[in-house]
This record gives C-alpha cells, structure tokens and sequence, in this order.
C-alpha cells in the first residue's frame, strides 16, 4: 500500500498537468480577447467534415481526376514554393492538430485612441496532444534552419517555458507570398522610395513568440499575452474570457459546438470612433460635410450592438450555421430595428410554384422601414435628407398636375405592407445573359395594391417621363400592367435595353424583368398547382430555423441550381465563370482567361451531374429577435440518398 501511493500521487499529478493544457479557448484566453475562432477538437472536425455531403463529393472517386489536378496545380503554385521558402514541411505540422486549434486577438492595451504605441495581439494555440514529442522535434529543427538561414533568433523565459523569438518584418515575407501581392509591394515600393527614412519606418518589424508548454503549440507577438495563457494552464487566478458577461451571454452557442467564434464588437466599434483629433465642426478635417464616425455610428444604431457570435453544429438530420447579434432590444435602433421585422408568418404562400429554385420571404413594416431610414439620413446628414425631401415633393407637385389628389406620401408610402417576398426560377438558358438574368419576382405586400401600383406608375411616370420611357399600360386577365423600358447595362458586351413591368394582385404588388414569371403570378389566382410549401421535407427543415420572433424565412434548391450550373461550366467555361455564382472565386484569381482557368479548373474532368446529385439537397434560413438580439440560422438537411 505504501508503494502504491507515490504511484497514485504521480498519476494524479500528471492528470492534473494534462488536464490543465486541454481548457476550452474561454478558459485560456483573457479577458480583454476581441476576437477568437475556436475549433475545440480538430479530430472531431475532421471526421465531421469527412462524413458530410461536402466531405463525401470530394473524395467521391468520380471527381477524383479533377480533384488530382487542382490540388496538384494548388501545390506547385504554392505550397511547395511556400515549403521551400520557409524550409518546413507542412505534412510535418498538419499531422500536430488532435486537440484544441484556437486563434484569437485580443485588445493587450489598445484602445484605438491613444498614441501610446499599444497594438492589439495575436494569438495562435494548438493541442497536440499525445503528439507533444514530434512538436519538440518540429520546434527545434524549425529553429535550428531559421538560424542557418541568416534570421535573428533569440530565446526568452516566459514562466519557466523557453520560447523563440523572431524578429520579422515585411521583407521577410516569403517569395511565394509575394508573388500574390506583387501589386501591394509595387505601391508600397514607390512610396518608400521617395525618401529612404520613410522606406525603413514603413518596413514594420514584429517579435514573433513560438513556444511549447505540454503538449499545446503558442505562438503569438505579445509576451504578456502569452505569460497569462501559461498562468491560466498552471491554475494560477487570472481573469480570463469565460468571466466576461458580454461572452457568457453566448455561451449556450458555444457548448457542443465544434466550431464556434466571438467578437467583442462593442469595443472594436469604440476603438474606431470617437478620435481626440474630431473638431467640434464634425470632422478630422474640419469640412462639416465629412462626417464624425461617432455621428454615423450612432445613426446606423451600431453603438448598440455588443457581440456577434457564431457556431456551426453537424448531427445525423444535417448541419446548422448560426449567427448571433447582441443588440438588446432596449437600446436597439437604427438599421437593427429596421432588421429585427416583425414575427408573422413566414411559410411560402401556396402560390409559390413548386418550381422555385429560389423563395424568402420578410415580415418587414415598409412604413416604419421607411421613417427608420429617413431618421437615419437626417442623423447622419440633414442636408441629404432636405434633399431627398426636395426630390420627393418635386415628384409629388409633377404628379399633382396629373391627378390634383395625388399625395406620394399616402397614396405611396402609405400602402406599404408588411410583407416582402422574391422567389426565383432556373436560367431559361445556358448563355451569359441568361445565368445573370433567371426569371424572379418580387413582391410587396400593400393594404391597397391597386393604389400602391398606381403611385408607382405616376412616380416612375415623374422621373423618366422626360426621356420618352414613362410607363406603358396594357391589360392582361383584368388586371393593369404596367411597364418601364430601363437602359442597357453600361460597359456589358451585347447588352440590351430591358423592361421593367409590375401589376398588382392578391394583396401584392408584383414586380419583375420578365414578363412570362408575372404573367404566370396573375393566373395563379385562377388554377391551383403544386407549391413549394408542400416541397418534400420543407416543412421539416423549417423547423430547425423558424420560431418565436421569427420575421424572415428563405429556401433555396441547391440540387437543381447546381445541376444547371454544372452543366452550364461543362459547356461553356467562359461563360458560367462570368455568371454571378463563380464571378467573385474568378475575379479573386486574377484569372479572367478561361484558358487560365482550366489550369486548375478543368470542367471536362467533371462528371455528369446524375453520378454526383446524391450530394445536394436543399438549404434554408431564418431570422428573428429576441429580447437579447438578433438571431440568423442556416440549415442544409443531409440529401436522403446518404441519410443512414
């Protein structure tokens, strides 16, 4: 029995030691954290990510040509010259992530405000768990080819853990980096070297901190940072983030999650606005029309807003992405106000055809949405809206001279509903102009459409009357429709003058570019069809982002819109890379060839969509308000065809 005390003393102490290196990021991170995105297991994530629909099309064997060929182009072009750079391997780090993977910023004394020099720390901590061993080696090959490099390396203590500090500054940015922002370094190169002094305060060093404590990799620019993690892994009393009331708040979102992040947004706006140098006039500068940032945030009602907070949860029926904005109600204003609707009904109407790939619908009260705008223009600027006031009675006397009872206030303004619906339908083609321009309709609810439409035709008639495109009138199934020739787009090849045409029916004002989606609105008071409210498994998957306060529902069918995108890259590469789904990716490449493209994006590796359709369903989303704030929830159910 003797003997075996020491041995339990010994298990204990190291279960103590080990436990203290596993805390969650809350109980780790300071108080005065900004910022932190946490992934509290890697491992757990990964096979989360594996077993999903997304995980599962990647490494389905029929896009495994594409597959190879993009991830071989995205080594050769980066990670190898990245590798070579740096002189590491990073299949030697990647394997390192089997616990907590957090990076965090957090305020370290910065206010925004003050010229003291303080500067906002960043933060990354990685649990490598029963790794810790192959973390050491990886440690100390690193410094030892950073040393045989030329880099200035020192070492330094923080709480008995020795870490190595580098000295870094722009010009260490590695050669593969630098390709990338090769535009950034041409624009910082012709400034510096219009005065050499400048050059070198413009070249910003930075002591960069790698260490490890246990089994958790800590690498970060601030040692007092750094010294309150290792004290909260010893047990020592520091405040740390899990104390903040502002973090608490959200905690619920965080447990279970294996993804989750936070922003102190509340002290982030702070640190932005309110400068020593703003003058009494309302500005930096002093010009009354450039406005304090104090006066736009309070305008927009951001002073309000405390925290967003986000997670991502996966189970057997799908995954979720939720988002959180802590604006309370009692002091909830400005755009937040406007944003937190009104809790009706949010189900698709049975009008909505089966077809829509597209639908949302938003309980929003247009006649207070439109007095929260108009507070929000004259907080921010009077004389804007003294203008928007002069442009709206100008229309108001023009329609007068048309019908002498004609009020644009109430005949306008005032048959605004609460109720704004958009649904959309596939391309009716296969061109540019045709993924750019699906059919879609949008509808604005009115206690008197007919009114509402009449308004809109007089006001349109006012502003482009002048130019011979006032409103055409024609008749179709008793009701007016009424349409608007609008310019073609400037700078688009081929582009063509539109039409713009809206009617009012069933409570609605319907208004759209194409016409045969307006005219199939108008009939369906007359014949009943399939709705998409009565879509397979819509009702269920709406439950999981529709409850009490909700004022904003959406749907859209991922399946049949990517059926037709594919097919539309698989014919046409330049084309689909120019539509509105893939023109962000493009233009972010720098990749505006299609022949450029294909080298990492080869459609002709792809197959056809039927071998790949068991991965897409649907998605949808909503949004409501609570006491606390502003909530938004997405969920994608997981397709039948791998439901298990």
């Amino acid at each position: 029995m003797k003997k075996l005390i020491p041995i339990l003393t010994a298990v204990a102490c190291l279960a103590l030691r080990v436990g203290a290196t596993v805390l969650p990021a809350e109980k780790l991170l300071p108080d005065d954290t900004l910022f932190v995105f946490s992934i509290p297991d890697t491992v757990k994530a990964k096979d989360i990510y594996k077993n999903s629909p997304q995980g599962q099309l990647w490494n389905d064997p029929s896009v495994q040509a594409f597959k190879d060929k993009f991830v071989s182009k995205f080594k050769s072009e980066y990670v190898t010259p990245l590798e070579r750079d740096l002189g590491i391997h990073f299949d030697d780090y990647t394997g390192l992530l089997q616990g907590q993977f957090t990076f965090a910023v957090t305020q370290n004394g910065w206010d925004g405000k003050s010229k003291d020099g303080a500067e906002p720390a960043l933060l990354l901590l990685i649990d490598t768990k029963d790794k810790s061993d192959q973390l050491k080696t990886n440690l100390t090959d690193l410094k030892k080819k950073w040393v045989d490099s030329g880099k200035s390396i020192k070492t330094e203590k923080i709480r008995d853990i020795e870490f190595s500090v580098a000295v870094l500054s722009s010009n260490d940015l590695p050669k593969s980096l630098r390709k990338s922002s090769s535009s950034a370094d041409s624009t910082a190169t012709s400034s510096d070297s219009k005065e050499g002094g400048d050059a070198k305060k413009s070249d910003s060093k930075k002591q960069v901190y790698i260490g490890q404590a246990e089994s958790m990799l800590i690498l970060g620019d601030s040692p007092k940072v750094i010294e309150k993690v290792l004290a909260c892994m010893s047990g020592a009393s520091v405040k740390t983030l899990s104390e903040s009331a502002s973090f608490a708040a959200n905690a619920s979102l965080f447990r279970e999650a294996p993804l989750f992040g936070w922003i102190n947004a509340k002290a982030l706006i702070s640190s932005f606005t309110g400068s020593a140098d703003t003058t009494e006039s309302g500005s930096a500068t002093g010009n009354p029309m450039d406005f304090k940032p104090e006066k736009v945030v309070a305008a927009l009602g951001l002073n309000g807003l405390n925290t967003v907070a986000f997670n991502y949860l996966y189970a057997n029926d799908g995954a979720q992405f939720n988002i959180s904005l802590g604006v309370p109600e009692s002091s909830r204003s400005g755009i937040f106000k406007i944003l937190a609707g009104e809790p009706k009904e949010t189900v698709p109407p049975p009008f909505i055809p089966m077809d829509a790939v597209k639908f949302q619908r938003w309980r929003i009260d247009g006649q207070k949405t439109w007095a929260g705008i108009q507070k929000i223009v004259n907080d921010i600027s009077p004389q804007a809206l003294n203008t928007l006031n002069f442009l709206l009675s100008t229309a108001d006397s023009g329609a007068k001279d048309k019908d002498p009872n004609f009020d644009i206030k109430k005949n306008l303004f005032g048959n605004l509903g609460n109720d704004i619906i958009t649904y959309q339908k596939l391309p009716k083609g296969e061109t540019l102009a045709d993924l750019n321009n699906p059919p879609s309709l949008f509808l604005l609810g009115s206690p008197n459409a007919e009114q509402l439409a009449t308004a809109l035709k007089i006001t349109t008639g006012i502003f482009m009357g002048q130019s011979g495109n006032g409103p055409k009138e024609r008749e179709f199934l008793g009701h007016k429709v009424y349409s608007v020739s609008t310019p073609a787009t400037p700078g688009q090849k081929d582009a063509k003058p539109g039409t713009i045409s809206f009617a009012a029916s069933g409570g609605y004002v319907a208004i759209t570019s194409d016409t045969s989606i307006l005219e199939e609105y108008l009939r369906s008071s007359e014949k009943e069809g399939k709705s998409l409210r009565d879509a397979p498994g819509l009702s269920d998957a709406s439950q999981k982002v529709v409850g009490s306060g909700t004022s904003l529902f959406g749907y859209s069918n991922d399946s049949e819109s990517m059926r037709v995108g594919l097919e539309a890259l698989k014919k046409d590469l330049g084309a689909a890379t120019a539509s509105s789904t893939l023109a962000p990716l493009v233009a972010a490449s720098g990749m505006g060839d299609p022949e450029k493209i294909k080298e990492w994006i080869d459609p002709s590796l792809l197959p056809t969509f039927d071998k790949i359709s068991k991965y897409f369903y649907f998605t949808v989303y909503g949004a409501s308000a609570n006491s606390d704030g502003l909530n938004f929830k997405v969920f994608a159910p997981v397709p039948p065809q791998l439901k298990k």
